[in-house]
């Protein structure tokens, strides 16, 4: 095995044997056979196994274009400059990058050209952007990548059959559903490493399920129903998952990826890249891929300028809106949209195009939604001419695009759209300008949307004026929660959509004065709630029983970033991620607001919750289990009791094992103390003063001064 060996030190080396390495010729130097010295080549086996980055090779920067006119040498200068204009508008091209191959024999052009460019991004937008473009009636361009004639070129001249491999069973995604303790799993990101945990309330602390160094290059996601853990890297995104741990299912190349975005049902998986433009005047270059989640195959691309992506949702990445695609029509994957200037393209994954090969035109449209169980859209287009033409909100069903209900508002400054889970209801909140145009005032229009017509009813507050801090609807439920006031402490109401006789009017329940809250948590379950104090108010916590409408329990995160229920509705996280330098960690809570457990984690990037798939079960097989709970639930009770049994043996063991190591401590020093007590005496001239009862104890009074006074008497000396 030959030893590695620094240059420093080959140096020294030869400064010691006195040789000039200036003066050496390295290329007359050859080793012997099978010798490096410790230099390790570019193909040595050592290299083979590693993931090495994938350069960019070949002339994807460079363009055919096709079906040009073919002209004489006179015309030659006037079509070049036609082109350049054209092309010159999409990138930069190449010094002496356009050229017209001419015909020897005619001095004639052939009718194409070739166009190279400083990246092969702008390549691709000169293609997709041109391909199709019509010169004249007689001059349609036809451009090709130059790369792609070699792949073409590659395709063999005889069919051969595809080759059939055997059946082998897959992994088990959903094994980790059959937890015999019911435990729901969560993965954390601190420093370097990521971590899947099973949440175990009943031991007071998370079990290690799986761990991995560098995992990931940015962040990590789970898809919606908890199959897949999705990893981000710079090739390009992966998703792991399995029987026993976490396998590598299937990789995804997309370079320099930097969003990813599942499918409500897991079947496709969109992501996202931008790159820098060559032309600083230019934005952003923007890349979309959708991949079958299961093959791996890339099902659709979109690729533009980040002007085409930026209209309306959450700004993200470069100032494109993110998700640039919703998906709709709830777990079937049938349909994914995206807002566009006028225009809200519907795609359906049947063919991955454009549904009836157009768009639904909309007039000036800033904002839509998907309802997430039917294929419905609600939309919102503001006030146009002056307000002479109002806003409206409209939902619009899909593939028909017919509309089902529309609703005229006026002077409005804003509005959000808020569909609850179940798609029942649709809450549209809606900011108007009051008469003098110098406030605002909110207000709510409600949509049952279940019900024959889709009646809408007007909802108000009390106080009209009162700022609207949160809004969230009760999951799996009729009920909804505001936060709102212009105080530092906001006041919270509850409304249910039903009243005790059943009847369609909106009513409220509660409202609670001056709560130190800016958020709402409703859990997954629906019931419970949490009102939460981030930021301003420092993690303050009250978990709140909306059936018996009441506090359970109130408690405090110091510095919270994070708020997560788990899937069940059983338990909370808290966290305090690295946004913050200092209590990097997260806390699980139970539902009824009870502290469960606290770990610090320095670092700490994230927490999520593995999600669940919807249950199974009937709707009627619920309610049998709900009627007798009582039956099924001795098991657990009795499985709870051994764990508090087990805790309390651990407990009195902990107990006894420290009491010992004392009792041990003290043993040890009094039996050196003792061997010590003949070296002691010896020093004390032979006074054994370890002996208590050797002393005299005296009694001795001290007066002190406390303070010392002169007094100075003043004489009359006539009077002496």
């Amino acid at each position: 095995m030959a030893l590695s060996v620094s240059m420093e030190g080959i140096e020294a080396r030869a400064r010691d044997l006195g040789v000039d390495l200036s003066a050496v010729d390295l290329d007359s130097i050859t080793l012997p056979a099978g010798e490096d010295f410790g230099i390790v080549s570019d193909d040595e086996e050592v290299l083979r196994g590693e993931d090495l980055p994938e350069l960019e090779m070949g002339l994807s920067n460079i363009i055919v274009v096709d079906n040009l006119p073919v002209v004489p040498p006179e015309k030659f200068e006037k079509l070049e400059n036609v082109i350049r204009k054209i092309y010159s508008q999409i990138g930069a091209i190449k010094e002496n990058g356009l050229w017209m191959p001419v015909n020897p024999e005619t001095k004639k052009t052939y009718g194409y050209c070739f166009i190279e460019y400083s990246t092969p991004q702008e390549a691709e937008l000169a293609r997709e952007k041109t391909n199709g473009y019509k010169l004249d009636k007689s001059h349609i361009f036809a451009v090709n990548l130059l790369d792609d004639f070699e792949k073409y070129m590659k395709v063999p001249d005889t069919w051969t059959p595809a080759e059939i491999k055997p059946y082998t069973a897959g992994e088990n995604l959903l094994k980790w559903l059959t937890d015999e303790k019911a435990r729901d799993q969560f993965v954390i990101r601190a420093g370097t490493l990521t971590e899947v945990y099973w949440n175990d309330a009943r031991k007071l602390a998370p079990e290690l399920v799986f761990q991995k160094q560098y995992w990931t290059d940015s962040f990590i996601q789970w898809s919606p129903l908890g199959t897949y853990m999705a990893t981000v890297h710079r090739q390009g995104s992966q998703v792991w998952g399995g029987e026993n741990g976490f396998e590598r299912l299937m990789r995804f190349a997309h370079s320099m990826v930097k969003l990813i975005d599942f499918s409500p049902g897991e079947r496709y998986l969109v992501t996202y890249s931008s790159h820098e433009p060559s032309n600083p005047r230019d934005t952003h270059r923007v890349v979309l891929n959708i991949f079958d989640v299961r093959t791996g195959k890339v099902m659709r691309d979109f690729k533009g300028s980040a002007d085409d992506f930026t209209t309306g949702g959450n700004i993200g990445v470069s100032g494109v809106s993110w998700p640039i695609f919703r998906w709709g029509g709830g777990k079937d994957d049938k349909y994914f949209a995206r807002l566009g200037k006028n225009i809200i393209s519907v795609y359906e994954t049947d063919t991955f195009s454009l549904l009836d090969k157009k768009s639904l035109k909309v007039e000036n449209v800033v904002d839509f939604s998907w309802s997430p169980t039917d294929p419905i859209i609600s939309l919102f287009v503001p006030e146009m001419g002056g307000g002479n033409q109002p806003a409206r909100v409209s939902l619009v069903q899909i593939p028909g695009k017919e509309e089902l209900r529309q609703k005229n508002l006026f002077s409005v400054s804003d509005c959000k759209m808020y569909w609850q889970n179940s798609g029942e209801y649709l809450a549209v909140q809606v900011d108007r300008y009051t008469k003098t145009k110098k406030s605002t005032y909110t207000g709510f229009e409600l949509f049952r949307i279940k019900e024959r017509d889709i009646p809408i009813e007007v909802l108000e507050l009390e106080n009209k004026n009162d700022k609207i801090i949160a809004f969230a609807w009760e999951p799996k439920g009729h009920r909804f929660a505001i936060i709102h006031g212009d105080g530092p402490k906001p006041d919270v109401s509850f409304y249910t959509m039903r009243t005790s006789n059943n009847t369609s009017r909106v009513s409220k329940l509660t409202t609670l004065k001056a709560k130190q809250a800016n958020t709402l948590y409703w859990s997954p379950a629906g019931r419970f709630i949490v009102l939460a104090g981030l930021k301003g108010f420092n993690g303050q916590l009250e978990f709140y029983n909306v059936d018996e409408l009441e506090t359970m329990a109130t408690g405090e995160h110091f510095m919270a970033t994070d708020i997560m229920w788990d899937p069940t509705g059983r338990y909370l996280a808290t966290a305090v991620t690295s946004v913050h330098e200092m209590e990097n960690g997260f806390q699980i809570w139970s539902f009824s607001g009870k502290h469960l457990y606290k770990v610090s984690k320095d670092h700490f990037y994230q927490f999520i919750w593995r999600p669940r798939p919807p249950s199974l079960l009937t709707a009627e097989k619920e309610e049998e289990i709900s009627r007798n709970l009582k039956k099924y639930s001795k098991k657990y009770e009795q499985e709870d009791q051994d764990a508090f049994n087990q805790l309390s043996e651990q407990d009195r063991k902990r107990r006894t094992q420290l009491q010992e190591e004392w009792d041990s401590w003290v043993a040890k020093w009094k039996q050196m103390h003792e061997e010590e007590r003949a070296y002691r005496r010896e020093l004390r001239d032979g006074e054994a003063s370890d002996d208590e009862e050797e002393y005299e104890a005296k009694e001795v009074e001290v007066e002190e001064v406390v303070d010392v006074r002169q007094e100075v008497l003043a004489f009359d000396l006539d009077q002496e």
